[in-house]
């Protein structure tokens, strides 16, 4: 599957983007999908998970209640609303595919098989 991450941008503290990824392929379902976020200097880490089905989702603990990933499976797109922005939230955000199937959503970018090519997020405050 191939992956095209858009809707970043620049955005004063408080506002909101909503990004979206792209997939191709005709497996879209058959994938957990991920939102990961990489800062300068840093690794890339995870923000959100959803299941194939779109029943279960993960949030890391510092965007839960601010961020919102979802799916839509006839569209072929993952999508990550993103609330009251902070300035701490500033990096290059990716999606990302996982084909493994497990009852459970992983979090390690190392789990991941498929990557998008990024979108860069700004906060500024």
């Amino acid at each position: 599957v191939q992956l095209q991450a858009s809707g970043g941008g620049l955005v004063q503290a408080g506002g909101s983007l909503r990004l979206s990824c792209a997939a191709s392929g005709r497996t879209f379902s058959n994938y957990a999908m991920g939102w990961f976020r990489q800062a300068p200097g840093k690794e890339r880490d995870i923000v959100a998970a959803v299941s194939r089905s779109g029943g279960i989702t993960y949030y890391v603990n510092s965007v839960k209640g601010r961020f919102t990933i979802s799916r839509d499976n006839a569209k072929k797109r993952v999508y990550l609303q993103m609330n009251s922005l902070k300035p701490e939230d500033t990096a290059v955000y990716f999606c990302a595919a996982d084909r493994t199937i497990l009852s459970d959503l992983r979090t390690s970018a190392s789990d991941y098989d498929y990557w998008g090519q990024g979108t860069q997020v700004t906060v500024s405050s």
